[in-house]
């Protein structure tokens, strides 16, 4: 059975890692075909918009995309497209794995941890960003709610309820940020 992914190439190197992806799942025959769609710099050259409304159409369709890294200009330009992505499907979950490998030599051994973070509020979206008419000063104002912080939280302990694991870690700042890490907890 073949599943039809959207596939988004990126910007900058996102072109040459999308190759090399594609060519890896072609080659483990993982039965997938592909429907090609713009974001980024070249949506905005070719259709004169971030993220064409064709593209989250292919997305919404297809219910799987593969996206190789989308430019997001730093100090200035426009919001991260990423970021859009993530509100415009909800995509509030970040799930981190992390292992060692086994006759690999590094600082720490049998290292075996997945981060959970959410996605789609807190500090990572930076909402209300400013910056100073002379350069001097910048801020950036956090949104935690309730539903956010019990769906990430529920989510984490399926999935260690899932892979077997017996513990799961919150990490906050509620004793500094004591109004949304204390709502967080």
């Amino acid at each position: 059975m073949t599943q039809t992914i959207t596939v988004i190439r990126g910007d900058g190197i996102g072109p040459e890692i999308m190759d090399a992806t594609l060519f890896v799942l072609d080659k483990l025959g993982a039965g997938l075909s592909y429907e090609f769609a713009d974001a980024g710099l070249a949506a905005l050259e070719k259709h004169g918009e971030l993220i064409p409304a064709s593209t989250l159409e292919s997305i919404k369709k297809n219910k799987v995309a593969l996206k190789s890294p989308l430019t997001t200009p730093v100090g200035g330009g426009f919001s991260s497209i990423n970021v859009a992505l993530r509100r415009q499907f909800d995509l509030y979950a970040n799930v981190r794995p992390a292992i060692s490998f086994p006759n690999t030599k590094s600082r720490y051994e049998n290292i075996n941890m997945i981060t959970v973070r959410e996605n789609t509020e807190g500090a990572y979206l930076a909402e209300g960003q400013e910056v100073s008419a002379d350069g001097e000063t910048a801020f950036s104002g956090t949104r935690i709610t309730r539903k956010g912080s019990e769906r990430i939280v529920r989510y984490a302990f399926e999935l260690a309820k899932s892979t077997g694991r017996k513990k799961v870690t919150a990490v906050h700042k509620a004793n500094i940020i004591k109004s949304t890490s204390g709502l967080f907890l």
